[in-house]
């Protein structure tokens, strides 16, 4: 497990996305603090966009609060999340950035919020994130998909015949 940590550190490091979210920390002046499995979290981000309590580019997490507060047991799951996001980008590198964007856009498209069909987002888990796990799609998509996406493909329980 620690090697993957490593190995992710490395990656990030010299695909670069780690020195744009330190670079992103010292510019709002966020202080570093060293996080678990390797990562580093920029507490007090100052700045109103992205509207969320954190982020993540590269290996750095840049968070509204505290390294505590975002380290505490309660919110884990946030924390792997985020965790979760800095793998995605060692493995993508910058091109994380349009990869996500997209991946924002059909969601948004299709459902009304940047999370819930964004590949990366469910791939970090939808919940530990905060967004809803499912919404329905909107109704111009399910128009053009026709009348059968509206329709069950599964038969009743109880009944085996084809028809």
């Amino acid at each position: 497990m620690a090697a993957r940590h490593v190995a992710r550190g490395a990656l990030t490091a010299v695909n670069g996305t780690t020195a744009v979210g330190l670079l992103i920390a010292l510019v709002t002046r966020s202080k570093i603090r060293r996080g678990r499995h390797g990562v580093l979290i920029a507490e007090g981000y100052r700045l109103k966009v992205p509207p969320a309590s954190c982020f993540t580019v590269g290996s750095v997490i840049l968070t509204r609060r505290s390294a505590e507060w975002l380290l505490d047991e309660q919110r884990r799951d946030l924390f792997d999340h985020e965790h979760h996001h800095a793998g995605q980008y060692a493995v993508l590198g910058p091109l994380f950035w349009p990869a996500y964007w997209v991946a924002c856009g059909w969601s948004y498209a299709t459902t009304g919020s940047w999370g819930v069909r964004n590949f990366f987002e469910r791939n970090a888990g939808l919940e530990a994130g905060g967004y809803p796990t499912d919404l329905p799609l909107r109704p111009w998509l399910l128009k053009l998909r026709g009348p059968s996406a509206t329709r069950s493909k599964r038969r009743p329980p109880g009944n085996p015949s084809p028809g």
